[in-house]
């Protein structure tokens, strides 16, 4: 795995040598080509100037901030490497707050951080730890690709997550969204709904998560790739019914799912009752 930033974290007067590295996988994402219909040709990325329809290089473009309408000021590299922040090395960390005020609309792009080094390793998992026990996030600044972005630090299986965080004005209220407006529940849907909410309760992991479309549109090309045909399943459509029925049935349909696991759960247990005393103890040893 490689690094994509080497750096610090400081908080007082403790500084951890570290290395960012990205943590989400873009391998696993499917990638199409642009190809010319006719001849099945591949679609180059082609720069153009708008002033003087010139096809451009890597070399002839440059950086312009435009202040006024068709006014620029250029900004080479050589400028960018001369705003001296701590942190385009250093990611200083303000302070530590409870990992319950982040609210997750701030959430933005996943990084892991790992020690820079054998002398790092102490002191980093010292910090893993003591977030872990204490329940608390770091919260800072750093510099990655040309921008200053706010992060948290979070320790996560036995390591250190950075999660950069959208500024908070940059997000919309949720009032703005049209055609919200409170309604008062009827009691006994709402008494229904919370009882499916319930019976449907279950832990993150135990949850089949599974990228179907990423699998169906694998399959697909494989298909297209060995010459098969294509074909297309129509999906059925499901009667409407009235939310107090679909409630009900939707939490009978949990409970149908959840007694084969219990009734399973009994039958194993009634046959080791089954077994005579004597030949439990011998299975045991």
């Amino acid at each position: 795995m490689r690094s994509i930033w080497k750096g610090h974290i400081r908080f007082s007067l403790v500084t951890i040598p570290i290395r960012i590295y990205n943590a989400v996988d873009t391998e696993e994402a499917i990638r199409f080509n642009q190809l010319h219909k006719e001849d099945n040709g591949a679609v180059g990325y082609e720069k153009k100037c708008k002033k003087c329809g010139k096809a451009l290089t890597a070399e002839e473009i440059v950086k312009g901030y435009q202040f006024e309408p068709e006014q620029y000021v250029i900004v080479s590299p050589e400028d960018i490497e001369k705003i001296k922040l701590k942190s385009t090395k250093v990611i200083e960390i303000e302070g530590f707050i409870d990992a319950g005020e982040v609210h997750p609309t701030l959430y933005e792009s996943p990084y892991f951080a790992g020690p820079d080094g054998l002398v790092a390793s102490k002191t980093y998992s010292l910090l893993t730890q003591a977030l872990k026990a204490s329940g608390k996030v770091g919260v800072g600044k750093v510099v990655l690709r040309d921008r200053e972005e706010v992060v948290m630090i979070a320790p996560l299986d036995g390591g250190l997550v950075l999660y950069k965080l959208r500024h908070p004005q940059e997000l919309r209220k949720m009032d703005h969204v049209p055609q919200i407006e409170h309604k008062e529940s009827n009691k006994d849907e709402l008494k229904l709904s919370i009882s499916l909410v319930e019976s449907m309760t279950s832990s993150l992991k135990n949850l089949d998560l599974t990228d179907r479309y990423r699998d169906a549109l694998r399959e697909m090309i494989e298909a297209k790739i060995a010459g098969q045909e294509v074909v297309s399943v129509p999906e059925e459509e499901k009667p409407v019914v009235d939310i107090m029925t679909a409630l009900k049935q939707s939490i009978e349909r949990t409970k149908a799912q959840k007694k084969p696991m219990e009734k399973a759960k009994g039958a194993k247990k009634e046959e080791i009752e089954a077994i005579p005393a004597k030949q439990r103890k011998q299975k045991v040893a």
